[in-house]
């Protein structure tokens, strides 16, 4: 489902241009562009709908590409996703990559812009509204902080954990001994004292202090959390597992630890967890 198919959609519901333009993540005049174009193919919303997305496309984009050179470039489009997530990897190197399999191919200009067009139209998403009081997310910061033992010289590793309400994106950050299930809780309740309030639902990671047994449907929740999470009035909503958009917010709040607190204490070495 592209952003066309949803301005469509909204406007049809009666949502306002505005409302369409803040949800979607667009201007407004783009939002106004797509309407006009609607209009002027004189089908209706629910015909406009049922169309598949590349032809959705075409009936609104400026430019319709069928060239042979292009037409290479786009059977590439998937591999070329899939290798830009392996560690290392830029658009720099996969367009030298492809430079040298087609020599005349697009320069690096067009390949990025015709690589971006294809990922807009191909990978579906949906905006995420978050109430207030509703869901607090959490997860451990890949990367590990440590203190030097005194007594043993010692460094000893320092989990992170990072807790980000949805609606107000409060971030709450504390380093813990180990991501053992009796740390994790108390992690967990000291954000809770931090946000001076419960929210309806908590939102982990697939730890194993969190769950037990990972699943798409039916998680099995660690019992002292889901007890913790009973004594606040609180419900689990476990991350799916490989699915990064429903800890986004979290992941962010991360990227953000990273900046804010990693990079100042860089140079700092600490004698105590404490």
């Amino acid at each position: 489902m592209s952003k066309v198919k949803q301005v469509i959609r909204m406007y049809e519901s009666g949502v306002p241009k505005k409302e369409i333009a803040r949800r979607l993540g667009i201007s407004k005049n783009t939002v106004k562009e797509y309407i006009k174009k609607a209009e002027e193919k004189n089908l209706s919303p629910p015909e406009l709908l049922k169309k598949e997305t590349p032809e959705l496309e075409g009936l609104f984009s400026p430019t319709v590409y069928t060239g042979e050179k292009y037409l290479q470039l786009e059977g590439m489009f998937p591999d070329l996703e899939q290798e830009l997530r392996r560690t290392g990897v830029t658009r720099q190197l996969l367009w030298h990559e492809y430079k040298q399999r087609y020599p005349d191919g697009y320069g690096y200009s067009q390949f990025c812009f015709h690589f971006a067009r294809w990922q807009k139209t191909s990978n579906a998403s949906m905006h995420m509204e978050h109430e207030p009081g509703d869901k607090t997310f959490i997860d451990f910061a890949g990367k590990k902080l440590s203190y030097v033992d005194l007594e043993t010289g010692e460094v000893v590793p320092v989990e992170v954990l990072v807790t980000c309400l949805g609606y107000s994106q409060l971030i709450y950050v504390e380093g813990l001994r180990d991501q053992k299930k009796e740390s994790f809780v108390a992690g967990c309740e000291n954000a809770l004292r931090f946000y001076q309030g419960a929210g309806k639902a908590l939102v982990p990671d697939n730890l194993k202090s969190a769950v037990t047994v990972a699943s798409k449907y039916e998680p099995k929740i660690n019992e002292m959390y889901r007890e913790f999470a009973n004594h606040y009035g609180m419900v689990v909503y476990p991350a799916r597992s490989r699915k990064p958009q429903d800890k986004s917010l979290v992941e962010k709040a991360v990227s953000i630890v990273y900046n804010q607190i990693y990079a100042v204490l860089r140079n700092r070495v600490f004698y105590s967890l404490d």
